[in-house]
């Protein structure tokens, strides 16, 4: 989509093919299109209706009700922050005394009308014209035009100075589309982010969950967010707007809970106990095991796995909790016996420390049955064991 396509779909005519388009889409797509240009809509006009139908229905896992008002691009929408996370990254800054905002690289334009939403004014810049037309569109939609304003140009040449503090969503896709992995090869490039934070700018970064510890600014706040276990974004908080070393906050049905730390505590190990944890993806990438381990009084059973052993179960929301059936020494001719005798014909299987498939591990197990299952793949003291468990209710 360009420009003088969402133009289009923002004249009486285009709203109409949009609302027939979303009673179209996710049928067949050729069956669609002939069904607008049958009523009258020209192909380039049903093309581009249908195209940000579909995106809309796929956004409204991100953005809820809001979606079906909302414009995209397929780049934009892949990239862009979750309403449930960017709202409360705005609160975030509320707190910390931010009433204007510079943001770099806005996208679509999601933070930045999270934190209009919350009474801050933004700035957002966006180089790509169709993406900062897309932006612009989506303030209006949301009703915060008069609080968020988007500038069409290079986020590395925007003066900052002035503004509150300064986001910045890097764009983590080639001109091909193809996602980006080195923090180098970033737009804006991660040497200007890391430019930012050096000159006392009070700053956020939204980063891939993945993003290497080591590459944060000194005195940086590497905060790791999950949403109903899926872990969905890191966010850098520099300067004045760093709390703590780490933070993994975990989201589950919009409440959210927050553990700390300083990320460099090494957890204790010791032996397999009768109830193993399986740490949210949050405490894990935000590195974060040994201060979970804390919460249920567990250890480790191998340095290297994040798997938590425990003796008795606590109530905790930043790990699924196992009781433990049988630890048994890796072999998939025991396993697949084992499960016969119990008669399991379901089994959910997690690994931590393991090489294998569970699709393929699953076909190998030949399973039949009515009882079900966890089996766990991972390792104690450097031995591969597989762990038969079941889930201990929240």
């Amino acid at each position: 989509m360009g420009p003088v396509d969402l133009a289009a779909l923002r004249t009486p005519a285009g709203v109409a093919a949009l609302t027939a388009a979303t009673d179209l889409a996710g049928g067949d797509p050729l069956a669609a299109a002939a069904a607008l240009r049958s009523a009258g809509v020209p192909p380039e006009l049903a093309a581009a209706a249908l195209t940000q139908a579909t995106l809309r229905r796929q956004a409204a896992g991100k953005f809820g009700t809001d979606a079906a008002g909302m414009f995209f691009t397929r780049a934009g929408l892949e990239q862009a922050t979750r309403a449930v996370v960017a709202g409360r990254r705005a609160r975030r800054l509320v707190a910390a005394g931010v009433r204007t905002l510079a943001d770099l690289g806005c996208g679509i334009g999601a933070d930045a009308i999270a934190a209009a939403r919350e009474g801050i004014e933004v700035v957002g810049v966006e180089i790509d014209a169709t993406t900062a037309a897309v932006a612009a569109a989506n303030a209006e939609a949301a009703g915060v035009a008069d609080r968020f304003r988007v500038v069409r140009g290079d986020a590395t040449e925007f003066d900052t100075s002035g503004f509150d503090a300064v986001f910045c969503d890097p764009a983590r896709r080639s001109t091909g589309g193809r996602r980006v992995f080195d923090p180098s090869a970033y737009s804006p490039s991660w040497d200007f982010v890391a430019a930012l934070a050096a000159r006392g700018e009070r700053l956020a970064v939204k980063v891939a969950p993945g993003f290497d510890h080591a590459l944060a600014p000194d005195g940086a706040e590497t905060e790791v967010v999950s949403v109903d276990r899926d872990v969905v974004e890191a966010t850098l908080w520099c300067g004045a707007l760093a709390a703590v070393p780490r933070r993994a906050t975990v989201l589950r049905a919009g409440v959210a809970a927050e553990l700390t730390g300083s990320g460099t505590v090494l957890a204790p190990v010791g032996p397999v106990g009768g109830y193993l944890y399986d740490p949210d993806g949050a405490v894990v990438r935000a590195g974060l095991v040994a201060e979970f381990a804390t919460t249920v009084d567990g250890r480790l059973g191998d340095q290297t796995i994040a798997y938590v052993w425990a003796d008795e179960p606590r109530p905790n929301t930043f790990g699924r909790c196992f009781a433990v059936t049988d630890v048994l020494p890796f072999s998939l001719k025991r396993l697949r016996a084992e499960l016969r005798t119990r008669g399991v014909g379901t089994v959910e299987i997690l690994k931590r420390g393991s090489a294998l498939d569970p699709a393929q591990f699953r076909r190998d197990l030949r399973l039949s049955g009515r009882a079900s299952t966890s089996l766990l793949l991972t390792r104690v003291a450097g031995a591969q064991v597989a762990v038969l468990a079941q889930p201990v209710a929240r």
